[in-house]
């Protein structure tokens, strides 16, 4: 993790949120999950947060405020339908896609005996269904860096969503706090 610290931007109280993001709904959300700022009633979603499904992480929000999507490595291709509803129907303009440190969509190869073996073991799979299904799957949610493929999948949403703002963040495990993305 240590090599990522150069490229995040912590954000500890309401005066470290860049003034453009200050009075949006990716300013509140981290106020609300770093800051603590108290709730407030939301009756509708005002931001869609993308993020990885690892456990590990929980994010600090009132109800009704954000529309959530997690998928291994806060990946979305295969998923823009679901954000489009968020956009469409729920009228989103804000996304925050969130990646974070020790991502299991991080060399999905070298974890090709342990995914099938975990199939066989657990899922009642035959090694052979196991293996086609892990050559199928893994190299389109391989997700390289998480650092580098949050960057690039919040460039790939916003021109995919020309007035929606995309914004990259990542949570650091260690201290369970939400960081911009400095620019490179």
């Amino acid at each position: 993790m240590a090599h990522f610290i150069q490229y995040l931007r912590p954000v500890r109280s309401a005066a470290d949120i860049p003034q453009g993001l200050r009075r949006t709904p990716l300013g509140r959300l981290l106020e609300y999950h770093n800051c603590a700022r108290p709730p407030r009633k939301h009756h509708k979603a005002e931001v869609l947060v993308c993020m990885c499904m690892d456990n590990r992480k929980q994010l600090t929000l009132p109800d009704n405020f954000a529309y959530i999507l997690r998928t291994g490595g806060g990946n979305m291709r295969y998923n823009e339908f679901k954000i489009s509803y968020a956009v469409g129907i729920g009228g989103v303009r804000h996304v925050a896609m969130i990646a974070h440190e020790s991502c299991g969509m991080v060399g999905l190869a070298a974890k090709r005996e342990e995914f099938v073996s975990g199939l066989v073991r657990h899922g009642g799979w035959t090694r052979k269904d196991a293996v086609r299904h892990f050559l199928k799957n893994a190299p389109r949610f391989e997700i390289g860096s998480e650092l580098g493929f949050v960057r690039e999948e919040a460039k790939r949403l916003g021109r995919k969503y020309p007035r929606v703002k995309v914004l990259p963040m990542f949570y650091r495990m260690a201290d369970k706090k939400l960081y911009l993305i400095k620019a490179s």
